[in-house]
């Protein structure tokens, strides 16, 4: 299948009264073989497609980039039901049958094929508009899809919705973690101690306090701790560490509700950080400003040993 854009560029040569009524850049997909129908008012699946395509900036998308992706979706839907003998507008068992291959397909199939879940949701959400809109005008007998009613609350006002169930769960902002890659957390805890990136002294480097900035990422990396917590964490609340060294992580544990406890735990439960006995010791093993004036000693150094 063909898609193309549509120009009326030298439309006065085209043996027509008025010039066409379709959008400057409106994308039409057309078969191989070059046809839009079979025969008298049998009209093929792109030419219902197309269609639905020009109603597209009444139907609110006014935008011609959203025509494009709208027409990429359905082209690549058809092109995949043709491939396993579906048609476009088939019966409702076939077409559940191809949407369930459809979705191993981008989700499991070949790496260049796959999609991630917000894409997936963007083409299921335009196969549905087209089903709907197909349905409505009398082409589609039937659509691939299942929904589930949900109530939608949205400043305080709430509304009955339906839930297209082939859409994938994805998760929420405040539950995504990204996580460092081994070689750029080297790379980070060595420029922090004013190395280079094999860890060999750079003669260039002139920054200061070194000793503190190396022991307070140690900290960051081996708690996890958010942006938020670390920036208001006291280094009283920094666990009190073994009497030797050992491997296994020290507890540290903090209130949420404050702002050093994580914005996901409900307000009012304790939270548990796990830092390593070394990250802990070089925290505690830096003399403060305070233990400095009070000419204090930190016990912990010694146990760092």
């Amino acid at each position: 299948m063909i898609l193309s854009f549509f120009s009326s560029q030298s439309w006065q040569s085209w043996d027509v009264e008025h010039r066409p009524v379709i959008p400057e850049g409106m994308p039409f997909l057309v078969d191989d073989d070059l046809l839009f129908e079979d025969g008298p008012a049998a009209p093929r699946p792109a030419s219902v497609v197309n269609r639905w395509l020009r109603e597209l900036p009444a139907s609110g998308a006014p935008a011609p980039s959203s025509w494009e992706n709208y027409a990429r979706a359905v082209r690549e839907w058809v092109e995949f039901l043709a491939e396993h003998g579906v048609g476009l507008f088939d019966s409702r068992e076939r077409l559940k049958a191809g949407l369930s291959r459809y979705a191993e397909h981008r989700a499991a199939g070949p790496v260049r094929a796959r999609f991630a879940a917000t894409t997936w949701g963007q083409h299921m959400s335009i196969l549905s508009l087209f089903y709907r809109w197909s349905i409505e005008e009398g082409f589609a007998a039937a659509e691939p899809f299942t929904y589930r009613s949900a109530r939608a609350i949205f400043a305080g006002t709430g509304r009955d919705v339906r839930v297209n169930l082939a859409v994938r769960r994805t998760p929420k902002p405040h539950v995504t973690i990204k996580y460092l890659e081994p070689d750029f957390v080297d790379l980070f805890r060595n420029g922090l101690r004013g190395l280079a990136p094999d860890g060999s002294p750079d003669t260039g480097f002139s920054g200061r306090e070194m000793t503190r900035n190396a022991a307070i990422g140690d900290l960051a990396l081996a708690t996890g701790l958010r942006l938020g917590e670390f920036t208001h964490l006291l280094r009283w609340e920094i666990p009190a560490l073994p009497p030797s060294p050992t491997a296994i992580p020290i507890p540290s544990r903090c209130r949420a509700g404050s702002p050093r406890a994580a914005s996901s735990a409900p307000p009012g439960s304790p939270t548990t950080r796990w830092p390593g006995c070394t990250a802990t010791c070089s925290w505690t093993a830096r003399p403060s400003p305070m233990d400095r004036a009070g000419g204090h000693h930190d016990a912990g150094a010694s146990r760092c040993r």
